[in-house]
Protein backbone atom coordinates (compact mmCIF):
# COMPACT_ATOMS: atom_id res chain seq x y z
CA UNK A 1 0.00 0.00 0.00
CA UNK A 2 1.23 3.48 -0.92
CA UNK A 3 1.76 6.10 1.76
CA UNK A 4 -1.15 8.54 1.63
CA UNK A 5 -0.95 12.23 2.42
CA UNK A 6 -4.24 13.87 3.44
CA UNK A 7 -4.65 17.64 3.63
CA UNK A 8 -7.32 20.33 3.44
CA UNK A 9 -8.21 21.19 -0.14
CA UNK A 10 -6.42 24.19 -1.62
CA UNK A 11 -7.84 26.46 -4.36
CA UNK A 12 -5.80 24.47 -6.91
CA UNK A 13 -7.30 21.22 -5.57
CA UNK A 14 -10.84 22.65 -5.80
CA UNK A 15 -10.35 23.19 -9.53
CA UNK A 16 -9.70 19.44 -9.97
CA UNK A 17 -12.45 17.93 -7.79
CA UNK A 18 -15.04 17.66 -10.57
CA UNK A 19 -12.56 15.80 -12.79
CA UNK A 20 -11.67 13.39 -9.97
CA UNK A 21 -15.34 12.68 -9.28
CA UNK A 22 -16.26 12.25 -12.95
CA UNK A 23 -13.29 9.91 -13.38
CA UNK A 24 -14.30 7.86 -10.31
CA UNK A 25 -17.91 7.64 -11.51
CA UNK A 26 -16.77 5.69 -14.57
CA UNK A 27 -16.37 2.69 -12.25
CA UNK A 28 -20.18 2.53 -12.03
CA UNK A 29 -20.60 2.20 -15.82
CA UNK A 30 -20.44 -1.59 -15.66
CA UNK A 31 -23.16 -1.67 -12.99
CA UNK A 32 -25.59 1.12 -13.85
CA UNK A 33 -26.74 3.29 -16.69
CA UNK A 34 -24.90 6.59 -16.23
CA UNK A 35 -27.00 8.46 -18.83
CA UNK A 36 -29.13 10.16 -16.15
CA UNK A 37 -26.22 10.96 -13.84
CA UNK A 38 -25.32 14.61 -13.54
CA UNK A 39 -21.74 15.78 -14.10
CA UNK A 40 -19.86 16.50 -10.90
CA UNK A 41 -20.31 19.85 -9.22
CA UNK A 42 -17.39 22.29 -9.42
CA UNK A 43 -15.12 22.32 -6.38
CA UNK A 44 -15.97 25.98 -5.80
CA UNK A 45 -19.63 24.98 -5.30
CA UNK A 46 -18.58 22.33 -2.79
CA UNK A 47 -16.35 24.79 -0.93
CA UNK A 48 -19.28 27.19 -0.55
CA UNK A 49 -21.18 24.78 1.71
CA UNK A 50 -20.58 24.59 5.46
CA UNK A 51 -18.24 21.71 6.19
CA UNK A 52 -14.84 20.68 4.87
CA UNK A 53 -13.03 19.08 1.95
CA UNK A 54 -9.94 16.93 2.32
CA UNK A 55 -7.78 15.61 -0.50
CA UNK A 56 -5.45 12.64 -0.70
CA UNK A 57 -2.24 12.33 -2.67
CA UNK A 58 0.76 10.00 -2.76
CA UNK A 59 3.07 12.59 -1.21
CA UNK A 60 2.58 15.89 0.59
CA UNK A 61 1.85 18.68 -1.86
CA UNK A 62 1.47 16.45 -4.92
CA UNK A 63 -1.63 16.40 -7.12
CA UNK A 64 -4.84 15.24 -5.48
CA UNK A 65 -5.87 11.70 -6.41
CA UNK A 66 -9.03 11.67 -4.33
CA UNK A 67 -11.19 13.76 -2.06
CA UNK A 68 -13.85 13.60 0.62
CA UNK A 69 -16.47 16.32 1.01
CA UNK A 70 -18.23 16.51 4.39
CA UNK A 71 -21.12 18.92 4.96
CA UNK A 72 -22.60 20.11 8.23
CA UNK A 73 -26.17 18.97 8.78
CA UNK A 74 -28.57 19.16 11.71
CA UNK A 75 -27.42 16.61 14.25
CA UNK A 76 -23.98 15.86 12.81
CA UNK A 77 -21.91 15.84 9.65
CA UNK A 78 -22.69 14.11 6.34
CA UNK A 79 -20.10 12.54 4.06
CA UNK A 80 -21.50 13.92 0.83
CA UNK A 81 -18.86 12.57 -1.56
CA UNK A 82 -15.83 10.32 -1.56
CA UNK A 83 -14.05 9.94 -4.88
CA UNK A 84 -10.68 8.45 -5.82
CA UNK A 85 -9.32 8.28 -9.34
CA UNK A 86 -9.55 4.68 -10.62
CA UNK A 87 -5.83 4.80 -11.49
CA UNK A 88 -5.14 5.34 -7.77
CA UNK A 89 -7.73 2.94 -6.35
CA UNK A 90 -6.96 0.03 -4.02
CA UNK A 91 -3.97 1.90 -2.58
CA UNK A 92 -5.52 3.12 0.69
CA UNK A 93 -6.44 6.65 -0.36
CA UNK A 94 -10.18 6.16 0.18
CA UNK A 95 -9.72 4.63 3.62
CA UNK A 96 -7.28 7.38 4.62
CA UNK A 97 -9.82 10.01 3.53
CA UNK A 98 -12.67 8.36 5.47
CA UNK A 99 -10.52 8.03 8.60
CA UNK A 100 -9.46 11.68 8.31
CA UNK A 101 -13.10 12.75 7.85
CA UNK A 102 -14.16 10.79 10.95
CA UNK A 103 -11.34 12.39 12.97
CA UNK A 104 -12.09 15.90 11.68
CA UNK A 105 -15.82 15.57 12.44
CA UNK A 106 -15.02 14.29 15.93
CA UNK A 107 -12.64 17.24 16.52
CA UNK A 108 -15.40 19.60 15.39
CA UNK A 109 -17.60 18.24 18.19
CA UNK A 110 -19.99 16.36 15.92
CA UNK A 111 -21.64 13.24 17.35
CA UNK A 112 -22.19 11.32 14.12
CA UNK A 113 -21.17 11.16 10.49
CA UNK A 114 -23.76 9.89 7.99
CA UNK A 115 -23.64 8.97 4.32
CA UNK A 116 -25.82 7.43 1.59
CA UNK A 117 -24.44 4.73 -0.66
CA UNK A 118 -25.12 1.61 -2.72
CA UNK A 119 -25.65 -1.46 -0.55
CA UNK A 120 -24.27 -4.12 -2.88
CA UNK A 121 -21.40 -2.29 -4.58
CA UNK A 122 -18.19 -3.67 -2.99
CA UNK A 123 -16.41 -0.32 -2.86
CA UNK A 124 -19.50 1.31 -1.31
CA UNK A 125 -21.47 -0.07 1.68
CA UNK A 126 -19.13 -3.02 2.41
CA UNK A 127 -16.15 -0.66 2.33
CA UNK A 128 -17.84 1.87 4.64
CA UNK A 129 -18.84 -0.95 7.03
CA UNK A 130 -15.15 -1.85 7.27
CA UNK A 131 -14.55 1.78 8.31
CA UNK A 132 -17.04 1.60 11.20
CA UNK A 133 -20.28 2.73 9.53
CA UNK A 134 -23.52 0.80 10.12
CA UNK A 135 -26.80 0.86 8.22
CA UNK A 136 -29.42 3.14 9.76
CA UNK A 137 -32.76 4.66 8.83
CA UNK A 138 -32.86 8.30 7.67
CA UNK A 139 -34.04 10.04 10.84
CA UNK A 140 -33.98 13.75 10.01
CA UNK A 141 -35.72 15.85 7.39
CA UNK A 142 -32.37 16.44 5.66
CA UNK A 143 -31.59 12.72 5.41
CA UNK A 144 -35.11 11.83 4.23
CA UNK A 145 -34.88 14.55 1.56
CA UNK A 146 -31.67 12.93 0.28
CA UNK A 147 -33.67 9.80 -0.58
CA UNK A 148 -35.98 11.90 -2.78
CA UNK A 149 -33.02 13.68 -4.40
CA UNK A 150 -31.39 10.35 -5.24
CA UNK A 151 -34.58 9.30 -7.02
CA UNK A 152 -34.79 12.60 -8.87
CA UNK A 153 -31.16 12.33 -10.07
CA UNK A 154 -31.45 8.68 -11.14
CA UNK A 155 -29.19 7.31 -8.40
CA UNK A 156 -31.79 4.75 -7.32
CA UNK A 157 -30.74 2.08 -9.85
CA UNK A 158 -29.52 -0.17 -7.04
CA UNK A 159 -30.46 -0.49 -3.38
CA UNK A 160 -29.36 2.64 -1.55
CA UNK A 161 -28.78 2.77 2.20
CA UNK A 162 -27.92 5.31 4.82
CA UNK A 163 -24.94 4.50 6.96
CA UNK A 164 -23.92 6.17 10.21
CA UNK A 165 -20.66 6.31 12.16
CA UNK A 166 -21.12 7.27 15.80
CA UNK A 167 -18.32 9.65 16.74
CA UNK A 168 -17.40 8.74 20.27
CA UNK A 169 -13.98 9.43 21.70
CA UNK A 170 -11.49 6.68 20.86
CA UNK A 171 -10.76 4.33 23.78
Amino acid sequence: MVQTSVRSATPADLAELHAIEDDADTLFASLFSLAAWQPAAPGSDRAGRPGFILVASDTAGSAALGFVHVVEIPGGDHLEQLSVRPSASRRGHGRALVEAAVSASRRRGRTRLTLRTYAEVPWNAPFYASCGFVEAEPDTDFLRELVLLEQRYGLDQGRRVQMTHTLTEPQ
